[in-house]
């Protein structure tokens, strides 16, 4: 029985919804939350999803999960209504396959025009090798 791997869920936002929802288009501010929260915990993220209306049953949800040694962990449940096509019917999948999942619970950041500016930079440049700092 190995450390629990974590699974970290991040909703994959258009760049255009970046002024109304900035949170959900920042994947990489959600990556985090999630793996500051997996290291509070003791456990270690083995896989990053960055994932938008996935079906609950998705192979990509469970390529190489435990049952009840991994789990799954995304920022908020409003992350998880992104991400997946429905919340209700992954809970009941982990249930069933017997795989814990988690949702961090801590304050979303606020983003001033600074922040959103250094987010669309990092999205809209990725070929260019541009990082985000």
């Amino acid at each position: 029985m190995g450390p629990v791997r974590v699974t970290a869920i991040a909703s994959l936002t258009p760049l255009e919804q970046l002024d109304d929802d900035p949170f959900l288009v920042d994947s990489r501010s959600q990556h985090a939350m999630c793996a500051r929260w997996a290291v509070e915990h003791g456990y270690v993220v083995a896989r990053q999803l960055l994932v938008r209306g996935l079906r609950h049953d998705h192979d990509a949800l469970w390529d190489g999960v435990r049952p009840g040694q991994d789990l799954f962990v995304a920022p908020s449940r409003r992350v998880l209504e992104s991400a997946l096509s429905s919340v209700d019917d992954f809970t009941a999948e982990c249930a069933r396959r017997g795989v814990r999942v988690e949702t961090v619970g801590h304050a979303e950041p606020s983003y001033d025009a600074r922040m959103k500016a250094c987010v669309h930079r990092r999205l809209s440049m990725p070929t260019a090798g541009y990082d985000g700092r």
